[in-house]
């Protein structure tokens, strides 16, 4: 019963716009689906490495040290500010990358995935605060902790998958070199803001 509740929890996660989906939805738009899905396997390592932090303990440490966590928040807001910037800056071009992108543009989607979401604190708090709870008394904490986690990333594959899927259907509108330019513009206001909100931010 523990993992029904845990399973529809983390679909009620996923589905509330964040960092990860500004990511995916980036690369998606600018690169299509392989990028997209690139983005989304750099995003549930960070998510699973987080996960397994919980389970061990070792989330604790960032929530311990405030300069460890600081570093992180001015690290992340910087990567999400600097990837807005370009998404401005190649809406301002009117050349958005077009699609049948090579590996190594699939490499760097995977690394804004995993970046943003290794960088980013309140992943860290999340863990340790969202896991936990789905713990049944009596079991194996860090058994249970990790199988959570790995329940997680598959929850957010799934919800991820669907959304490029959907962005891909819509490729004929999508596409169209006015709206891509449009999306680039409102993809570069939104992980600007994101990063400010995150410098911003307070424990």
């Amino acid at each position: 019963m523990y993992l029904i509740a845990f399973i529809g929890a983390c679909i009620l996660v996923a589905m509330v716009p964040g960092v990860s989906t500004a990511i995916i939805l980036r690369q998606t738009l600018r690169a299509g689906r392989g990028s997209g899905l690139a983005a989304t396997l750099g995003n549930e390592t960070g998510i699973l490495i987080w996960g397994l932090a919980a389970a061990f303990g070792l989330s604790a440490l960032v929530l311990a040290s405030q300069v460890a966590y600081d570093v992180m928040r001015v690290a992340g807001a910087v990567l999400l500010v600097v990837m807005g910037a370009q998404s401005l800056w190649q809406a301002r071009k009117g050349s958005p990358p077009v699609e049948g992108v090579a590996v190594s543009g699939r490499r760097r989607s995977y690394l804004a995935g995993f970046g943003t979401c290794l960088a980013n604190p309140k992943a860290a708090v999340f863990a340790m605060s969202f896991l936990p709870q789905f713990v049944p008394q009596g079991q194996n904490v860090p058994l249970t902790l990790v199988t959570l986690a790995v329940v997680w990333v598959l929850v957010d594959l799934l919800w991820y998958g669907l959304l490029i899927w959907t962005v891909a259907k819509a490729k004929a509108f999508l596409g169209r070199p006015v709206v891509k330019r449009r999306l680039e513009q409102i993809s570069g206001v939104v992980l600007i803001g994101l990063g400010l909100r995150l410098v911003l931010d307070s424990r």
